[in-house]
C-alpha cells in the first residue's frame, strides 16, 4: 500500500480519496480515482428496489431506452460525501484526466 492508492503489480492502481465520514467498520461508501483508465470507482449502496424501479422504469436522456443494462447498477451515497466527489473531481480534472 502507498501513501495514495493501492500497489497492483507494482504499479499504483487506485488512489483513494475518501471514505463517508460517519462509516462503521462495515458498508463504508468510498471514492477513488484510478488515473490510469480516466474515471472514478465509487463503492455505495445498492439501490432498493422501488429506487432500482425508478431509475430504471423510464428514459431519462433523449434516444436513451428505459431500463438498467445489465452491467450496470444503481448505487447511493449519502450527501455529507458530496466534498469527496468533489475532490476526486477537482484532483481528475488537476491532472488533465478529463
Amino acid at each position: 500500500m502507498t501513501a495514495t492508492g493501492l500497489v497492483l503489480g507494482g504499479v499504483v492502481g487506485l488512489d483513494f480519496i475518501g471514505i463517508d465520514p460517519e462509516t462503521g467498520k462495515e458498508g463504508s461508501p468510498t471514492v477513488w480515482l484510478d488515473r490510469a483508465n480516466r474515471r472514478l470507482v465509487i463503492q455505495g449502496a445498492k439501490a432498493e428496489e422501488d429506487l432500482e424501479a425508478e431509475v430504471g422504469g423510464r428514459s431519462w436522456a433523449p434516444d436513451h431506452e428505459a431500463g438498467i443494462p445489465g452491467h450496470e447498477a444503481v448505487v447511493w451515497f449519502p450527501t455529507r460525501m458530496i466534498p469527496i466527489l468533489r475532490k476526486a473531481c477537482d484532483d481528475a480534472e488537476r491532472d488533465g484526466l478529463l
